[in-house]
């Protein structure tokens, strides 16, 4: 069998029109690579897939090869909780099972196949609110008076107050993945150490009942509230030194209820926890990518985890534990003030679409995740040369082989403070577009997900913890997958600067979605102010970089906003127009972003460049304590005043 056509049998996709309407056919040197990097595959004779059960909806599943009668049972980890035979080339499954993950042990005269069986709700959690809008913000570009020259948790508390005094039931956050600790300058957060954990950097330090300041400390503070970008590297270097010198006192003399409190924290997260401390110290003590330590360390190992916590380690150990303990309990605050504030969303995450594969989650899961393949994207308009992230992603069979427990791991781990996330680039629950290790991302390949599997741990999780989930579904998108997301109760992501139709013209209000967030732009795109002012373009093309639009193109653009805009009533064309827009959609979320409101020309980060342009760094103009003045409040809830909980 030659490449592809093992690929083909895989359900591996190497020929597709790109977003560009262009044909591209994989490479087959890259084919090699992408075929030994996965997991062996080897699809079972009788179900050959993931069993889902939908709560409210008849669940079937046929058995065309099977050599009657086949009998079946349910197992949990308390034991079977239903079993049966069928004389019939299929099986009706018991309507009544209990919501859950499970294993399917199916057999006939000649084989025996195990396979996950998901009893999942009808839907994901649809949220307890009709419309509503959310501020959406950069958490590291946060200035203010008192923070260490980057946005925290207290930043966040505060911006809380402000969105509720503007009438916004939220705040949006990029993703508070854990990164790397001694490589602070990789600030995106887009590409984590961890998406089970929290980037230590967003504590403010002197909320700690054991902070101590020093002189040291407050001499190098003044230039680092500064700047203009955040120096990563001199904020780390503050922070690590005071969150050792609290935990220094902690273990001497811990204030009332602080143990105990940790002691939980710690029983919450449980292995996983231990497992990521344990990583910490041993990156730190090796020096070099976790396939590369000692044979013995190469996986994850209870027993050798619990030997190095009653080591010379237990203390370093201990420091990584007591910081996410830090960093959950202050977000968890800061959830908790939404909530006491009666917000209907209250925090609204991001979760990227993947961990470096030097990561914690790729050494803790390698059943499960890939570190051999980048996810990425094909060429389309925006990027024309495709996306290659540089990520590793989930892969199927390992997921169907651990029962999806490490996507619902990641899934709880992100949903533990929010009312709502942001499933970036949600395309990959049914499709990852994978580009082998020294290729371009013309040369990747599709390969399928278990799509129905994932949704439905998806709206299992979302049910649990009472959170919205929306699927950034931009891109190139297959035909079908947003009825399919909906039907499911994921929401969809519409971004109205791509809300244009073949002619240009913006898409009118009554188009929108209802389950859907709605926003003006993202992260990768232009601020409100640089788009029209052509920022974008100018400096795109500075960078040597195509943006994919002409200067005739964008002065269209121009025009038909302002059209679409007329076409309702709204004179203006500036951004508290663009909102009021927005704001009269039927769907049930507006994002409106900080930048936007305080006049920010350039756009956080520019796909495709790293040093080039200050990516992730660049802070706002403006401190909290100086918003209210800047923005313009009475025309901002003039423009939301139909979502919004404030009186005008």
């Amino acid at each position: 069998m030659d490449l592809f056509a093992q690929a083909k049998a895989l359900g591996i996709q190497t020929e597709f029109l790109d977003g560009q309407g262009h044909r591209r056919v994989t490479d087959a040197a890259a084919l090699k690579i992408i075929l030994d990097a996965l997991p062996p595959q080897a699809p079972g004779a009788l179900v050959g897939h993931p069993v889902v059960v939908r709560s409210g909806r008849p669940s079937r599943t046929e058995l065309p090869k099977a050599r009657l009668p086949v009998a079946w049972k349910i197992v949990a980890e308390s034991g079977v909780i239903a079993k049966g035979e069928s004389s019939d080339h299929a099986i009706d499954w018991p309507k009544d099972l209990p919501l859950g993950i499970y294993r399917l042990q199916v057999s006939d005269a000649a084989t025996t196949e195990d396979v996950p069986l998901i009893s999942a709700p009808e839907r994901a959690f649809g949220g307890e609110f009709d419309r509503c809008w959310l501020l959406a913000v950069q958490l590291y570009s946060v200035r203010s008076a008192r923070n260490w020259g980057m946005g925290d948790f207290t930043d966040l508390a505060n911006l809380i107050e402000l969105a509720d005094q503007l009438g916004a039931d939220g705040v949006g956050l990029n993703p508070l993945h854990a990164l790397f600790d001694d490589r602070p300058g990789d600030c995106s957060p887009y590409s984590p150490n961890s998406r089970l954990f929290l980037n230590a950097l967003y504590i403010d330090v002197e909320k700690l009942p054991e902070f101590q300041p020093d002189s040291g400390i407050r001499d190098a503070l003044a230039s680092l509230r500064a700047g203009d970008v955040v120096d990563y590297v001199g904020v780390a270097g503050l922070k690590w030194r005071a969150l050792r010198a609290a935990f220094a006192a902690f273990k001497s003399a811990p204030k009332p209820g602080r143990q105990q409190d940790f002691d939980k924290f710690r029983t919450e997260r449980g292995t996983l926890l231990s497992h990521f401390a344990c990583f910490e110290v041993l990156r730190h003590k090796f020096g070099k990518p976790w396939w590369e330590w000692p044979e013995e360390w190469r996986q994850p190992d209870d027993v050798r985890c619990a030997a190095l916590r009653q080591g010379e380690d237990a203390g370093e150990i201990g420091f990584v534990e007591f910081v996410q303990w830090t960093a959950d309990r202050q977000l968890g605050a800061a959830n908790d003030l939404a909530k006491k504030l009666g917000m209907k969303v209250g925090l609204y995450l991001d979760v990227a679409v993947g961990v470096q594969a030097d990561g914690f989650d790729a050494w803790n899961e390698q059943v499960a995740i890939s570190r051999h393949l980048g996810v990425g994207a094909p060429p389309d308009p925006l990027n024309t040369a495709g996306q290659s992230w540089g990520l590793a992603g989930f892969n199927a069979v390992g997921l169907e082989q651990q029962s999806f427990a490490p996507y619902r791991d990641m899934l709880r781990a992100s949903m533990r403070h929010a009312g709502a996330i942001r499933l970036d680039h949600v395309l990959g629950l049914k499709r990852l577009y994978l580009v082998p290790q020294g290729f371009t991302a013309r040369d990747g390949v599709y390969v399928q997900m278990p799509f129905e599997a994932l949704l439905a741990v998806t709206a299992q999780e979302s049910m649990t913890q009472r959170c919205v989930v929306i699927g950034e579904d931009l891109g190139t998108v297959p035909e079908g997958f947003r009825d399919q997301i909906a039907d499911w109760g994921i929401w969809s992501y519409l971004v109205m600067m791509f809300e244009r139709d073949d002619h240009g013209s913006f898409r009118n209000i009554d188009h929108y979605l209802t389950n859907a967030l709605v926003t003006f732009n993202t992260h990768d795109l232009s601020t409100y102010a640089g788009w029209r002012s052509f920022g974008d373009l100018k400096l795109k093309r500075s960078l040597g970089i195509d943006p994919g639009e002409s200067d005739e193109a964008r002065w269209h653009a121009l025009a038909m906003l302002d059209d679409v805009l007329r076409h309702h009533a709204i004179d203006r064309n500036d951004l508290y127009s663009v909102a009021n827009f927005l704001a009269r959609t039927k769907s049930r979320l507006l994002a409106v972003s900080l930048e936007d409101l305080l006049g920010v020309v350039d756009q956080p980060n520019i796909p495709g460049t790293v040093n080039e342009h200050p990516n992730w760094r660049r802070r706002l103009p403006v401190t909290i304590e100086e918003m209210t003045s800047t923005v313009d409040v009475g025309a901002l809830k003039a423009a939301t005043h139909e979502r919004s909980r404030a009186a005008i």
